[in-house]
């Protein structure tokens, strides 16, 4: 999860600054994908919180991915998105080390999933998802310069 913002950033610094824009086939573009990260942030503090405070459920997440749609990604300077994604994740980390290491057996029901889930699967499902999105926009750099 530390890695996110480095990786991004990495990449985006490799791409063209109409690529990273490009919408394929109506999809996000690299620059929404990063966005996307950097919304999310937001979701995974609040289960944290959920998770320290010993919440049954945790709050789910807008399917519909609202906040990314409205946010208009692609009209904001990348420097601002890079930026936000590496201060909220920054803070994110921060947070976990800061736990007991017993913290992380705690569960919680994640109703979409339909599975309990202690913070550590929370943890590996955000990587996961991080990783999902990154090569995403890999998928989409290489599609796009060809």
């Amino acid at each position: 999860m530390r890695g996110t913002p480095v990786r991004v950033e990495a990449l985006a610094g490799s791409v063209a600054p109409e690529t990273l824009v490009h919408r394929y086939e109506n999809s996000w573009s690299i620059q929404q994908n990063i966005g996307h990260l950097a919304d999310l942030e937001t979701l995974f503090l609040g289960r944290l919180d959920e998770f320290e405070a010993g919440a049954s459920t945790l709050r789910p997440a807008d399917m519909s991915n609202l906040n990314t749609e409205e946010a208009n990604h692609n009209s904001r300077p990348l420097t601002e998105i890079l930026t936000e994604l590496r201060g909220q994740r920054e803070h994110l980390v921060a947070r976990l080390e800061s736990l007991e290491p017993k913290a992380f057996a705690r569960r919680a029901f994640h109703a979409r999933l339909n599975v309990p889930m202690r913070l550590v699967d929370m943890c590996f499902f955000q990587a996961e998802h991080d990783d999902h999105h990154i090569a995403r926009m890999r998928w989409l750099q290489r599609k796009l310069s060809t």
